[in-house]
């Protein structure tokens, strides 16, 4: 598991635009709510994709960007998001290397068949780099609010 105060790992993933994504293009410059749910389109993912949503204006006030990770491909990010009106930026790691370094997957065996799932998680990554917040097993209704809760603290 990541701890705040640990350089939040690197990454590159597209976007459902297919356009990529480093996070650290936004050093320096933004703050980064990076979090990770198990796929789109699934009731609890969805909550949490609309609250994030609606709170897009606030995070963005606050000089954050908020990011959405899962495994699924750019081309289902980009129905999903277009579906709901999403506002956050969805990216696709559909090679789970991100959630590897996160430490978000997990294995979830069905029937004797073991798939790869995702622990609900969020992380809080200051202008530095730096994790301020690792959040992890999150439950998804009011979790936005929260996070916001969080940046507002950070920059008080």
């Amino acid at each position: 598991m990541l701890e705040p105060g640990q350089v939040a790992p690197d990454f590159e993933l597209p976007d459902a635009a297919m356009d990529m994504v480093r996070l650290s293009d936004f050093r320096q410059q933004r703050q980064v709510v990076l979090y990770f749910y198990h796929r789109d389109d699934d009731p609890g993912c969805t909550v949490e994709a609309l609250e994030f949503s609606d709170l897009a204006e606030h995070f963005d006030r606050s000089g954050t960007v908020v990011l959405g990770v899962s495994l699924d491909d750019p081309f289902c990010h980009e129905a999903f998001r277009d579906r709901h009106g999403l506002l956050v930026r969805l990216l696709s790691d559909s090679e789970a290397q991100v959630s590897r370094h996160y430490h978000t997957l997990r294995e979830v065996e069905r029937n004797g068949v073991v798939k790869f799932g995702t622990i609900r998680s969020t992380f809080i990554v200051d202008r530095s780099g730096t994790l301020r917040h690792a959040l992890y097993n999150v439950a998804p209704r009011g979790h936005a609010a929260d996070v916001l809760k969080l940046i507002q603290q950070l920059d008080a």
